[in-house]
């Protein structure tokens, strides 16, 4: 399995960026797709989740700011992200977990929020 991740940059306070992630490789299915990031000095965090049932889970420090969503055919995650603070500056990982094979992670994108 492998892991695809794009759209990390750097953006103003206040302002948006898109995270994608495409899975592909020889699985039966996703059971649930996510975001993790890891700032320095910081333990890796749960950002956002999405099971298979579209039943998403996030952060409270990112409730209300960020969306994420998952398009099944295309076994794709994304992270829309709105109202950005300086505290979400961190490596972003994809995170994957496959019915039968555990979970898969992403190479990281670097996301920074700064004036």
């Amino acid at each position: 399995v492998e892991l695809v991740e794009s759209g990390g940059g750097l953006v103003q306070p206040g302002g948006s960026l898109s995270l994608s992630c495409g899975a592909s490789g020889s699985f039966l299915d996703i059971r649930s797709m996510g975001w993790y990031r890891q700032a320095p000095g910081k333990e890796r965090e749960l950002v956002a989740q999405i099971s298979r049932d579209e039943t998403t889970n996030y952060a409270d420090s990112v409730k209300g700011r960020f969306t994420i969503s998952r398009d099944n055919t295309e076994n794709t995650v994304l992270l829309q992200m709105n109202n950005l603070k300086l505290e979400d500056t961190a490596e972003y990982y994809c995170n994957i977990e496959v019915f039968g094979a555990g979970m898969f992670w992403g190479q990281g994108t670097q996301v920074t929020v700064s004036s």
